[in-house]
């Protein structure tokens, strides 16, 4: 049976597979920014309210989704009463320069060390989860100056996966894993304006799954 909370659970649940906040999925289908804010889900007097069908076909579509993969995130949501995870963490948070510098994480993408700035989420995050802040214009369209990106070294890592990538000569990168092999990983660039990268393994110093962005 659906329910109130378990369909917008899906919505948050389909951003986050696509490494989007709920702004960033409303305005990639051409939305308000705003459609599915907390503050949308329940009018002034208490009173629920429902996503409309036109907007969830509009984000079905815009994620090239189909209806079966959308109920299948309404179903995968906690039994009817249970509360939704929505308590803040703190995570670390640097610039994407920085991250470049060397000395902040271990071989496996892991934040160590000491002096982060750090970034309060209103999402669960799992150990080990940090942020890294855009700088410029590398990453537009679909990431722009100053966004945060959250990065989860311990997610596993598909093909069509947002990831950032590090290599050993110290370049940061967030780029979309078209391919990956024993030898080399293939990444295709987020902003259109960049070519593919084909690098060695022996090249890359660590690759990480983005979990989830704010725009």
């Amino acid at each position: 049976m659906l329910s109130h909370d378990r369909v917008w659970a899906a919505i948050d649940a389909l951003a986050e597979r696509h490494s989007l906040s709920v702004s960033g999925l409303a305005k990639r289908a051409g939305l308000d920014s705003t459609a599915f804010n907390k503050s949308k889900r329940q009018s002034p007097d208490g009173r629920l309210r429902w996503p409309s069908t036109e907007s969830l076909a509009k984000i079905i579509d815009a994620t090239s989704s189909s209806l079966e993969e959308f109920m299948a995130l309404v179903r995968n949501q906690a039994p009817e009463g249970d509360a939704l995870p929505m308590q803040r963490s703190t995570v670390p948070l640097l610039g994407i320069a920085q991250a470049g510098a060397g000395g902040f994480f271990d071989d496996a993408g892991f934040p160590v060390g000491q002096g982060w700035d750090l970034i309060e989420l209103p999402v669960g995050t799992r150990e080990g989860t940090y942020a890294l802040q855009v700088q410029g214009d590398s990453m537009m369209p679909v990431y722009r100056d100053r966004d945060v990106l959250i990065v989860d070294p311990g997610a596993p890592v598909r093909k069509g996966d947002r990831v950032v990538v590090k290599t050993t000569g110290g370049e940061v990168m967030a780029k979309v894993l078209a391919r990956r092999n024993a030898r080399e990983v293939e990444l295709h660039s987020i902003n259109p304006e960049h070519p593919v990268r084909v690098l060695a393994t022996t090249d890359i110093e660590w690759l990480a799954r983005i979990a989830w962005a704010s725009q």
